[in-house]
C-alpha cells in the first residue's frame, strides 16, 4: 500500500512538473519574441531621440525582456527540480533581478502616467518639460530608485545545504523578512498604483469631459476612446497580474495560510500570473493599436506595396504624427500632442493654422 501510494505521488508531481515547464517555457518563448518586436519597432523607427513616450516604452520593454531572460528560465527549475543547480551566485542574483525589473516596470509606468498627465491637463507646460532629456532623466531615476529598493535582496536569498542537497531559500530572520516583503508591497505596488489611479482617472475624466469645437471636425474624439481603452488595459493588466502575488505573501505573514498542496499550487499560479505579465504588454499595442500594426509592417519592410505616400514625407505635421511608432505603439499614451499644436495655433505661433489631431 505504501509503495502504491508513492508511485502515486511521484506520478503525480512528475506530471505537475511537466504542466509547470510547460507553462514557463511558453511564457518565455511569447515574452521574448514579442517584446523583442516591440524593441525592434520602437529602435527601426528612428524617432527614439525625439519622443519622450517612445523612451519610456522602450525601457519598460526591456525591463519586461530582461525579466523573462534572466529569471524566468532560473525560477522554473526551482518548481521543477529537487534542488538549486546553478550556485550561490545566481541564487542571490536572479532574486534580486526580479525584484529591479519588477520595480522598474512599476517605476516606469508610473512616470508613463505623470508625463501623460502633464501633456494632457498642460499641453503648454508640457512643452518645456516633456523633452527627451528630462526622459532621459526620469528613466536614469527609476532604475536607480529601482536599485535602492531591490538592492536588500542581494542578502535576502542565499544557497544553504539540507538533507545533501543544495536549495536557494530566504535567509533573513522572521521580522526582517515580514518587514522587506511589506515594504516591497507598499512601494513596489501600492503606492505606484495609487499614483497610477489619481492621474489615469483625472487624464480620462479630462479626455471625456474636455470640448473644443475644433474637436468635431478632427479626429480627437476618436482617439480619446481608443487612448482611454490603452490606459486601462495597460495599466490594469499589471495591477491584476502582480495583485495575487503579493496577497498571496501578505497571507503568508498576516493570515491563515497552511502549507499542503493547495496552497502550494496557488503560490505557483500567483507567480505564473504575475511572469505573464511581462509579455502581454505586445499583445495590448498590437490588438489594440492599427498604428502599431502599420509601424511594425514599416520597421520589416512588409505591405509597402499599394501603400500611399510615407506620411511622414507628406509634408504637414498632423501626417508626420500619425506616421509616429510613438502615436502607434503606445497610442493609449499619446493623444494631447496634437492640443500643443492648437494651442499654438489660437496664439498665432504655430507652424499651421490646422489642428494637429492625429495623436
Amino acid at each position: 500500500m505504501n509503495a502504491s501510494h508513492g508511485n502515486h505521488t511521484a506520478l503525480t508531481w512528475k506530471s505537475e512538473s511537466v504542466i509547470i515547464s510547460l507553462v514557463f517555457s511558453l511564457i518565455f518563448l511569447v515574452g521574448t519574441v514579442g517584446n523583442s518586436l516591440v524593441l525592434a519597432v520602437l529602435l527601426r523607427n528612428g524617432q527614439m531621440h525625439t519622443k519622450t513616450t517612445n523612451l519610456f516604452i522602450l525601457n519598460l520593454g526591456v525591463a519586461d525582456l530582461s525579466f523573462i531572460v534572466f529569471c524566468v528560465p532560473f525560477q522554473a527549475t526551482i518548481y521543477t527540480m529537487d534542488e538549486w543547480v546553478f550556485g550561490p551566485f545566481l541564487c542571490k542574483a536572479v532574486h534580486f533581478f526580479i525584484y529591479l525589473t519588477m520595480y522598474a516596470s512599476i517605476f516606469t509606468l508610473t512616470a508613463v502616467s505623470l508625463d501623460r498627465y502633464l501633456a494632457i491637463r498642460h499641453p503648454l507646460r508640457a512643452r518645456e518639460l516633456r523633452t527627451p532629456r528630462n526622459a532621459l532623466v526620469s528613466i536614469f531615476l527609476v532604475w536607480c530608485l529601482s536599485l535602492v529598493f531591490s538592492g536588500p535582496y542581494l542578502s535576502y536569498y542565499q544557497q544553504v545545504a539540507l538533507n545533501g542537497s543544495a536549495i536557494c531559500i530566504p535567509v533573513w530572520d522572521f521580522r526582517e523578512r515580514r518587514a522587506m516583503d511589506v515594504c516591497t508591497f507598499v512601494f513596489g505596488y501600492l503606492v505606484p498604483v495609487l499614483i497610477l489611479g489619481l492621474t489615469y482617472a483625472r487624464t480620462i475624466r479630462h479626455l471625456l469631459t474636455a470640448t473644443d469645437p475644433l474637436e468635431e471636425v478632427s479626429e480627437s474624439r476618436q482617439a480619446k476612446r481608443k487612448v482611454t481603452k490603452m490606459i486601462v488595459i495597460v495599466v490594469a493588466l499589471f495591477c491584476l497580474c502582480w495583485l495575487p502575488h503579493h496577497l498571496v505573501i501578505l497571507c503568508m505573514w498576516f493570515g491563515h495560510f497552511p502549507l499542503n498542496q493547495a496552497t502550494y499550487a496557488l503560490r505557483i499560479l500567483s507567480h505564473l500570473v504575475a511572469y505573464a505579465n511581462s509579455c502581454l504588454n505586445p499583445f495590448v499595442y498590437a490588438l489594440v493599436s492599427k498604428h502599431f500594426r502599420k509601424g511594425f509592417r514599416k520597421a520589416f519592410g512588409c505591405g509597402r506595396r499599394g501603400r500611399a505616400v510615407d506620411p511622414a514625407r507628406a509634408g504637414g505635421p498632423a501626417n508626420a504624427a500619425v506616421s509616429t511608432v510613438e502615436a502607434g505603439s503606445t497610442e493609449a499614451l499619446q493623444v494631447s500632442d496634437g492640443w500643443q499644436g492648437e494651442a499654438e495655433r489660437r496664439r498665432g505661433t504655430g507652424p499651421r493654422a490646422t489642428v494637429t489631431s492625429g495623436k
